[in-house]
């Protein structure tokens, strides 16, 4: 049977998250809960879909298959324990967490209640991106030594209320390496695996009104592989590019023009294999029907809770690394 979803919060990427399970068509039923009554509404109308106060208002009014987690990050890790213990499947907002606290008691909740979990890193869902990796992992560059991570957005256009949301508070996620680093961090760690060794370079050198890191440099270890990322929030242009160096050859994913390239002819040019076209929304698709795809097991977890939880502990031996000065060893 088609799943009844109930999203949780509905910030920007809570709607988004609504709008787009809506837009499957695959879904029994959509609803939502927002604590904030004037948001709850506006949403209500907006999308024709039942609203709740709390999440346990929504699962008391009706039986609840999947829950979407996008409310505050501090919140993931009480939410998902909650819900895995009503078997409720779950697709919870990036980061997982952040801390460690709580979660190895999600997976093993998750495990013990037969819970189907995934983790919102919405970049794995993009086909140009799933190529590259399919291409490393194949060989066709030879043994991968090297990644490198270039991007940057102008933060203030796309999020222009910055200053009154979570990201001004490090404590809610705020601040570069909290909420943008993890998404190329995780991409990287879905190439070459975990990170084991990382040193950072972080300040905060342009946004007005924010006292957060917006500029930051980190190097890492994946094992043998070298790693680095030149990340910032303040650029004009929007863009995100990885690109894997092996022994025999290059690739490079480029998410402006949602393309993959190869290059392997020395004093060449890059040659590019694969476009796509996504707007933002679909993003948002791709991530909602791979991950029904998951759920009818027709494909498998786009995101595991372990690749998450390496995610977390390589951010926090970033943040770590900052106020050290120093590599960190991640545990």
């Amino acid at each position: 049977m088609p799943p009844r979803i109930l999203i949780i919060g509905t910030g920007s990427i809570g709607e988004r998250h609504l709008r787009c399970f809506q837009n499957t068509e695959r879904c029994a039923e959509v609803s939502f809960c927002e604590p904030i009554e004037s948001r709850r509404q506006e949403i209500a109308e907006r999308y024709g879909v039942e609203g709740h106060a709390s999440w346990e208002a929504a699962v008391a009014a009706r039986d609840i298959d999947v829950a979407v987690i996008a409310a505050p990050a501090p919140a993931h890790i009480p939410l998902a324990l909650s819900l895995a213990e009503r078997e409720i499947d779950l697709l919870v907002e990036k980061p997982l967490s952040l801390s460690l606290e709580g979660v190895g008691d999600l997976v093993e909740t998750v495990t013990r209640r037969g819970v189907r979990a995934t983790v919102g890193f919405v970049y794995r869902s993009l086909p140009a991106l799933a190529h590259l990796r399919g291409e490393a992992l194949s060989g066709a560059i030879g043994g991968v030594v090297q990644v490198q991570v270039q991007a940057g957005q102008h933060f203030p256009f796309y999020r222009p209320a910055y200053r009154e949301i979570y990201y001004a508070e490090p404590a809610m996620g705020g601040g570069l390496i909290q909420d943008m680093l993890p998404h190329p961090l995780n991409a990287v760690e879905w190439i070459v695996g975990p990170a084991t060794r990382v040193v950072a370079d972080a300040v905060h050198a342009v946004l007005p009104g924010v006292a957060v890191e917006d500029t930051v440099n980190v190097l890492t270890r994946h094992g043998q592989v070298l790693g680095s990322f030149s990340l910032n929030q303040h650029q004009p242009v929007n863009e995100f590019v990885i690109t894997v160096h092996g022994d025999r050859g290059s690739l490079r994913w480029r998410m402006k023009d949602h393309s993959w390239l190869i290059a392997s002819d020395p004093g060449g040019d890059w040659i590019v294999r694969e476009s796509f076209e996504h707007d933002r929304d679909g993003f948002y698709m791709l991530q909602a029907h791979g991950f029904l795809d998951y759920l009818e097991g027709k494909s498998g977890n786009p995101c595991p809770l372990e690749d998450a939880i390496a995610t977390v502990r390589s951010t926090l031996a970033v943040l770590e690394s900052r106020e050290t000065s120093q590599w960190v060893e991640v545990s």
